[in-house]
């Protein structure tokens, strides 16, 4: 048979559906796929996603002694600068202007390079992952405007970059985050369906296949991946808590001083029943927090102490100690500003159900309290507050109607002894 992809006698292939031919680029300049500059990074990026930013660094800042007009250390060091500030939910801005510093260097730099050779994928690759780092940052901090400039320069330079899938599971990551996002996220965020007009459509299904395969394969995007891959199949619309555990176990025990991690970890060891390992975890947590390690602040302590709080209050039935660790999720919850539906409502009512077993009916009327501010209407807790409160309110009043009888101002010799009556009721139903 004749070969139906020769035309005019020359082989005709459409690269965005296959792998590029090394031998059409040069690649004797890029640091992605030097086996030697990986060997010398291994500890380096581990040490990002372990904590360990000042020894990362340091070998991040020999690369760029060497190497000053490659964007891959400058983009190295913004890594670095993105993971001081996620163990505080992306709220702690104190790093930005650096954070910042470093991908606007690393873009500088990229674009040099592509300008020169428009086949730099490893240029392509950089600026793509710069650009996209920015555009999280920027969404993170509300500015849709600049977030959606750096989305769109992002796409295009992934665009650009994914004729070199098949040289390195590197550059296959960006490509499978637009994927599975960009499927559905009008639907989960209709107010950037005017946005999302100027992107392509996403395959979700595609997507989390490629993340997958980078969470597996990938050297210096590996930890990244497995990063979305754990917090994508613990999504509700995943939904699948026990297979976000085994990602989430991988990358705790990999990198145990992540506070991140650890705490993700411990929310599904809960989540999923493991509640000895839930116990262990949230302690090392709070040791680690107590010592002032980097990365263990409010927001670790906030879960760890929660999930505590539950632990003796429902396993262990030691009220005294599940009230100092529920209190204790109160205090780091108003500390990092996270007062809203969650372990701080739940952390507020488990506190006024043990006060309510101590008969202390204040406290559990000033727990209750929060529960009704806080907490979504309809639920079950936010009834039980209000049922509580109103009852509460109910008894008081009969209460004061009780004592006003037997005041001053109604002698017990005006009474008749139908309303001596009535009133030792009242005080026999309180």
């Amino acid at each position: 048979m004749p070969d139906s992809t020769l035309v005019n006698g020359m082989r005709n292939i459409a690269l965005e559906n296959v792998d590029i031919s090394p031998d059409v680029v040069d690649m004797k300049n890029w640091l992605l796929l030097n086996k030697d500059i990986q060997t010398e990074l291994d500890g380096a990026v581990h040490n990002i996603y372990n904590s360990k930013h000042d020894q990362a660094e340091k070998q991040f800042r020999s690369l760029r002694r060497r190497y000053p007009q490659h964007p891959m250390p400058y983009f190295l060091m913004g890594l670095s600068t993105w993971w001081k500030i996620m163990p505080s939910n992306v709220t702690n801005t104190i790093y930005d202007k650096t954070f910042f510093a470093y991908m606007d260097t690393a873009i500088t730099k990229g674009e040099r390079l592509y300008d020169i050779d428009n086949k730099n994928y490893e240029a392509c690759f950089f600026l793509a992952a710069a650009y996209g780092f920015d555009a999280r940052l920027h969404a993170e901090r509300h500015d849709l405007r600049k977030a959606t400039i750096s989305s769109k320069r992002a796409l295009d330079y992934l665009d650009k970059s994914k004729e070199a899938n098949g040289l390195s599971p590197e550059f296959l990551l960006g490509q499978g985050l637009f994927n599975y996002y960009a499927a559905w996220i009008s639907e989960e965020h209709p107010w950037l369906r005017p946005i999302l007009l100027l992107f392509p459509k996403g395959n979700r299904q595609l997507g989390l296949q490629q993340i997958k395969s980078v969470a597996d394969n990938g050297f210096y995007a590996g930890p990244e991946a497995k990063f979305f891959l754990m917090k994508i199949l613990g999504s509700e619309r995943e939904n699948n808590s026990a297979a976000a555990l085994q990602v989430a176990r991988k990358l705790a025990t990999e990198y145990p001083d992540n506070g991140y991690f650890e705490r993700y970890y411990a929310m599904l060891c809960f989540n999923n029943g493991e509640h000895r390992k839930c116990e262990q975890v949230s302690l090392d947590i709070l040791d680690k927090l107590n010592r002032g390690m980097p990365g263990y602040e409010g927001f670790s302590g906030r879960y760890a102490t929660y999930y505590l709080g539950w632990l003796n209050q429902n396993k262990y039935k030691d009220s005294a100690k599940a009230k100092d660790y529920f209190q204790r999720c109160v205090v780091f919850s108003e500390a990092t500003g996270q007062t809203g539906v969650g372990y701080y409502v739940h952390a507020n009512y488990n506190l006024a159900k043990i006060a309510e077993e101590e008969n202390n009916v204040s406290v559990a009327r000033r727990y209750f309290q929060v529960v009704l501010e806080k907490a979504e209407r309809k639920s079950d807790i936010y009834n039980e507050a209000k049922d509580y409160l109103k009852n509460r309110k109910l008894m008081k009043a009969s209460s004061h109607q009780s004592n006003a009888i037997y005041s001053s101002d109604y002698p017990a010799k005006k009474l008749s002894a139908k309303a001596r009556l009535s009133a030792l009721d009242v005080r026999a139903a309180k």
